[in-house]
């Protein structure tokens, strides 16, 4: 009988990393962005402006407060124009030291630290850790593990509230809580928040960077040859091998590299550095601070695993600043001008004008052309304004119906129906355009233009007088 050839699982179990904990100079700046980013987070939904939540996406009204300025969905194109400095940001900062974003700024990798932070609190160093999921379950494992799951649930729930705070008031948020009444939808989305929290920071972690984020797959495409990436000096450290502190590495023919594999316990996605650059490293720069501190304890020069460019690897010059973070810079600088001047420029009233095209135009009994339209007039201020509306284009152009002093409430929408009339021989065309002008009566700096049309007969038709 013949033995069938037996075939390898394409698919590996999952073994949980236990990222050592690492102290330096990238550490603490890692720890201080983790801070600054979590404290915006969750302390700008209880800010006050002006007896209102300072920052409010309020999406059943319409209006998107931020500090001193409300937005409207006319106001769309500012959050576009955001979205893609946000995107230049991205390919500027990664062309010159590749996966910043990920390792200092990512949700994901912010949540993970702060969920890592409490497992060592609660259940010890890396060796602890994996001590403690190795041995049985005794009352001990229980309430440790029982403690850890308590405040990750417990700080996700919070998280998914806060990030809900952002849409519904968060003072009527808690209030809403704490009555147990709360409504479908922020019930919903608190706990799917809650749970994404959860999940993604307490166990799913580097497996979200490596097998869910696009841009792991994508960098390449932003890095060149000039772009600082993290490196190990191959020869240096190569070949690696133990040694005590008072040997010279020269004497016995090994690099500097004394193969503790420290830069891979630290690594929280588990790679090794020293392979070379991968797709799985996120930038953090952890195996740099605990490789300089391990150098530090031998007494060897620093940098074994640091921060260069392909060209310096090959010999060449590091060339941080090159034509094209230049040109990234300008077209970044000048898109962030130009948010900031249409911001500051902004005129808080909008005027949509609609036609009726159920009828183009109609002849009244003294033989003037009519025009009917419907005005949709907001006032996306934070205060009461009265407006004046009048039209302009063609000789003796009749508005019909008073458009004058027209008060509105803060935020209000209006429609009003218009009538214009002219003289058929004042057309000079069958289609004319014509300008509508908005100007508040109380304030000069609220003035607004639109453009329509004003529909006649052909002049080939018209009767002569």
């Amino acid at each position: 009988m013949q033995d069938t050839p037996s075939s390898d699982s394409l698919y590996a179990q999952h073994e949980k990393i236990y990222p050592r904990e690492v102290h330096g100079i990238f550490a603490l700046w890692r720890t201080i962005s983790m801070y600054a980013l979590l404290g915006i987070y969750y302390i700008t939904p209880w800010l006050s402006w002006d007896d209102r939540q300072a920052v409010l996406l309020d999406l059943p009204e319409r209006k998107f407060h931020l500090f001193g300025i409300t937005f409207w969905p006319q106001d769309f194109f500012y959050f576009a124009l955001l979205l893609i400095i946000a995107a230049m940001s991205l390919f500027f900062f990664t062309a010159i030291a590749g996966r910043l974003w990920c390792g200092y700024a990512c949700p994901q990798t912010v949540w993970t630290e702060i969920f890592l932070w409490f497992e060592r609190k609660l259940e010890g160093t890396r060796n602890q850790q994996m001590k403690l999921d190795k041995a049985p379950w005794t009352s001990r494992k229980i309430l440790i593990k029982s403690s850890k799951q308590f405040v990750w649930i417990t700080f996700s729930i919070f998280t998914g509230f806060t990030f809900i705070g952002y849409f519904t008031p968060i003072n009527e948020l808690g209030m809403e809580i704490y009555a147990l009444n709360l409504g479908p939808w922020e019930t919903f989305w608190i706990i799917f928040y809650s749970f994404a929290t959860y999940g993604n920071a307490g166990f799913l972690r580097e497996q979200v960077c490596i097998y869910m984020c696009p841009y792991a797959r994508f960098q390449s495409a932003m890095f060149d040859k000039d772009t600082l990436v993290i490196s190990y000096d191959k020869k240096r450290g190569d070949p690696r091998g133990s040694r005590r502190r008072d040997v010279n590495p020269r004497d016995k023919g090994i690099g500097d590299c004394i193969d503790c594999k420290l830069c891979v316990q630290v690594c929280p996605t588990g790679i090794d550095i020293r392979d070379g650059l991968q797709y799985q490293c996120i930038g953090c720069s952890a195996c740099i601070d605990v490789c300089n501190s391990i150098m530090d304890k031998m007494g060897y020069k620093k940098d074994l695993v640091h921060y260069t460019t392909t060209h310096a690897e090959e010999g060449g010059k590091k060339r941080i600043i090159r034509p094209r973070i230049i040109i990234y810079a300008l077209i970044l600088l000048t898109m962030i001008s130009g948010l900031v001047y249409g911001i500051s420029q902004r005129i808080p009233v909008a005027l949509d004008i609609y036609k009726d095209r159920g009828r183009l135009y109609s002849t009244t009994s003294t033989g003037l052309i009519e025009n009917v339209y419907t005005l949709r007039l907001i006032n996306m201020d934070d205060r009461a304004h009265q407006y004046d509306i009048k039209v302009a284009g063609i000789n003796d152009l009749k508005l019909i119906d008073k458009l004058s002093d027209i008060p509105m409430a803060e935020g209000e929408i209006r429609e009003f129906i218009i009538r214009l009339q002219a003289d058929p021989y004042d057309l000079p065309a069958q289609s004319n355009k014509i300008y509508f002008t908005l100007q508040s009566s109380d304030t000069t700096s609220i003035r607004l233009e639109r453009e329509s049309r004003f529909i006649g007969p052909s002049p080939r038709g018209r009767p002569r007088r």
